[in-house]
């Protein structure tokens, strides 16, 4: 489960219909009820860990699920932190992209106009920043990998099939 993705994913076509491979979906984990919670939409299922064993770098696995030509069903699988977490992270991302960015265009500004460039004092810093998050959520993947492995186990279990996570 090892993965230098921040989000590890997968791809798998299933025989059937989009309506009897959710049906199969919802039936194999609602029945882990102990282990997973089960949030269906249209088109759309959720699985997270069971409230009382996750934690704050617990994984949650988004299968999507979608109609082909073929009359086969097409399930696009993500895995990756709660939604609160994945904000932080996001969030985080688009600051430290903007500021460095910002900060970048400013000390080019100064150097041209043979002004101390101390806009790159804020760029190495955002620099620093993006770079933490990303250790940041390669450590939670690591935390959390048991559990990945539990949840693909489990989509593995009610497709019936093994599927390779890229």
């Amino acid at each position: 489960m090892s993965s230098f993705h921040i989000r590890p994913r997968f791809e798998d076509n299933v025989a059937a219909t989009p309506d009897a491979t959710r049906a199969r979906l919802l039936d194999f984990f609602s029945g882990q009820a102990p282990k997973f919670e089960v949030k269906a939409f249209p088109g759309f299922i959720g699985v997270h860990i069971a409230e009382g064993r996750r934690r704050f770098w617990s994984p949650r696995l988004f299968l999507t699920i979608d109609a082909t030509t073929e009359g086969t069903t097409r399930i696009h699988g993500t895995y990756g932190p709660e939604i609160e977490v994945w904000g932080i992270f996001l969030y985080g991302y688009l600051i430290s992209g903007l500021l460095g960015t910002f900060s970048g265009v400013l000390a080019f500004a100064q150097w041209v106009a043979n002004s101390e460039p101390w806009g790159l004092w804020v760029l190495g810093g955002m620099i620093v920043v993006a770079l933490l998050l990303y250790l940041g959520a390669q450590l939670g993947q690591k935390l959390g990998a048991w559990q990945t492995f539990e949840l693909h186990q489990g989509y593995q279990s009610a497709i019936g099939r093994p599927t390779e996570i890229e």
